[in-house]
């Protein structure tokens, strides 16, 4: 999974440490901007945390926290804070690691790396103050007519325009690291599926440029917009940016895989075709966001919403597939042969990256894979749309899968890029359990209320002062408040991660001086991965017959599959009084 180290140029000898646990070369400006832009994903998560608990607590009509004009405010906050900045951040901490340090080169051009990385910290700064000050209550979506400052779009423009300037600096380390010979072969599968990453992200800042500019002049009166224009093109960036954390979590899964318990990938062909799938049709699942616009052909919704993007779900099914199969057979080739899952009764789920990799797997292929295959159906959506259904749905990928597979590789960050044990390990060990356990319980029980017609991004879902009257099935308050319990125990997960993560970052107790010998020798703080390494295996000429467990796994996420499927077809039958 990491590339082979070939010599580095005698000039540049100072810019590199050799890590003692993985043998890389790690260049020391790499280092830095992986810190830089992982404190403030950090920082990001922190406020997207604050303000999911008050937006929670605000939709659980027992407590009913905020007022009307602070909850929208709040939940523009919560959305930005989370969906891009938090993201973004650790995606581009990603893209230098997975440039940077598995090929062992230095970074391309590292004063141009960090001005962008503060051109993004600028542009977000300027962005949470135009929310926070109340001059850009807009939401996520910031539809036209509603109108921000404009200093509110210009912090969106700056932020993409120094990410969109780190994609380019990540291929122009591939540049450096072919042309250096620093690395022997073929690019690993991580990098490669950073690379998917990257690529996405080009196509979805260019979506938001190609909105954005346009809709900063407009809020300076100098032009106008086309709601429906702004919609179809703004989807190009809200959804597609979330596509990017897909490529990027899949990179994780691979690396996280290989980290703490040495899987093997099957196939690496079938792998990376897999990513270009990602590539050539995700962004077509932005569609699925306008199949209620009357602006729009049904030959268009439905092209876009089927045929050519059931092949981004098929990548993702390969991949689905591959990572947990990967896991086994590299469990298996170590010993755990008997029955069908003793390879993962007996891995190490002490170690919090391992934990968090299968859970993400899990969370993300159960309940948000599921989901999101059926609310993109044109048909099924129109009983979905706007409803709690789809923030159950996209909580699941976004949050229960991607946010977790990057708290689960932090873990390995801190004490590999860092340098730090991880503090408060026994709360470490227990977090993802949190997290996924309060993220599973919310997403579940928020898509069910919005099966019984409970609205979405609305203050008062029980309209209490409107002119007319809302009767729901008596089971919404109880499954409600599930939703609630679920997701205040999934911010007491993220607060222990972010506790855990900044301790161990400004306060932890360093290795630097540490002998990979000595490194294994500690009692806590540093994940299994580290401290007993994977043993090397010999390659299996026939990975299939390693993957039994796997293949009874993904039977029964197919079953499941097909009985959302069929059940949402027959609420849909309900509704239009067929039968």
């Amino acid at each position: 999974m990491t590339a082979v180290p070939a010599p580095a140029p005698a000039s540049l000898g100072a810019l590199f440490r050799i890590c003692s646990t993985t043998g890389l070369k790690i260049n020391a400006q790499a280092e830095g901007l992986i810190k830089a832009n992982a404190v403030a994903a950090t920082v990001s998560l922190l406020i997207g945390g604050i303000t999911a608990v008050l937006v929670l607590l605000t939709r659980w009509q027992v407590v009913h926290l905020l007022p009307a004009d602070w909850f929208y405010r709040i939940l523009t906050v919560h959305g930005m804070s989370m969906l891009i900045f938090f993201i973004l951040f650790f995606e581009m901490a990603v893209l230098y690691f997975a440039s940077a340090v598995l090929l062992n080169s230095r970074v391309a051009t590292p004063r141009l790396a960090w001005a962008s990385f503060w051109l993004m910290v600028a542009g977000a700064v300027l962005v949470e103050w135009m929310m926070w000050t109340g001059r850009a209550d807009v939401l996520f979506t910031s539809y036209v007519p509603l109108r921000a400052h404009p200093l509110y779009y210009l912090g969106v423009i700056l932020f993409a325009v120094g990410a969109l300037i780190v994609t380019g600096i990540f291929f122009g380390t591939l540049v450096v690291a072919k042309r250096e010979r620093t690395y022997q072969g073929s690019v690993p599968l991580v990098t490669y599926g950073a690379a998917t990453a990257a690529i996405i992200a080009v196509i979805t800042l260019g979506h938001g440029a190609a909105i954005y500019i346009p809709t900063f002049l407009w809020s300076l009166g100098l032009m106008n917009v086309d709601p429906q224009v702004y919609r179809m093109v703004w989807w190009g960036l809200g959804h597609a940016s979330q596509q990017i954390n897909v490529a990027a979590m899949v990179s994780i899964w691979y690396l996280l895989g290989a980290l703490t318990i040495g899987a093997v990938v099957l196939n690496e062909k079938i792998s990376r075709t897999a990513f270009v799938l990602y590539v050539l049709f995700i962004s077509m699942a932005a569609a699925h966001h306008l199949l209620v616009d009357p602006g729009l052909s049904p030959a268009w919704k439905v092209w876009n919403t089927s045929y050519a993007m059931y092949l981004a779900v098929l990548a993702s099914m390969v991949h689905g597939f591959t990572v947990p199969a990967g896991m086994e057979a590299g469990q298996r080739l170590r010993g755990y042969t008997k029955g069908l899952f003793e390879w993962l009764r007996k891995a190490p789920w002490g170690d919090p990256g391992f934990s968090a990799l299968v859970f993400s797997v899990i969370i993300f292929g159960f309940l948000g894979g599921i989901t999101g295959v059926t609310f993109g159906t044109e048909q099924i959506n129109i009983i979905a749309h706007n409803t709690l259904r789809i923030p159950g749905h996209f909580h699941a990928t976004v949050v229960g899968g991607t946010a977790l597979a990057f708290m689960g590789i932090t873990y390995y960050v801190i004490p590999l890029i860092f340098r730090k044990k991880v503090a408060f390990w026994g709360l470490a060990k227990i977090q993802p359990y949190l997290f996924a356990g309060g993220m599973t319980i919310f997403s579940i029980f928020m898509t069910f209320a919005g099966t019984f017609g409970v609205p979405r991004r609305h203050w008062d879902a029980t309209f209490a002062q409107a002119p007319f009257s809302v009767q729901y099935n008596p089971a919404v308050d109880l499954m409600v408040g599930l939703m609630a319990i679920g997701g205040l125990l999934a911010a007491v997960g993220g607060g222990i991660y972010i506790l855990c993560t900044v301790w161990s970052v400004f306060f932890g107790e360093s290795i630097a001086s540490l002998s990979s010998a000595e490194i294994r020798a500690l009692p806590a703080g540093v994940p299994a991965g580290m401290l007993r390494p994977p043993a090397p295996v010999a390659d299996a000429k026939d990975h299939g017959t390693l993957s039994r467990g796997t293949l009874v796994l993904v039977a029964v996420f197919l079953i499941a599959f097909i009985a959302y499927y069929f059940v949402n077809w027959k609420l849909l039958s309900v509704v239009w009084k067929v039968g």
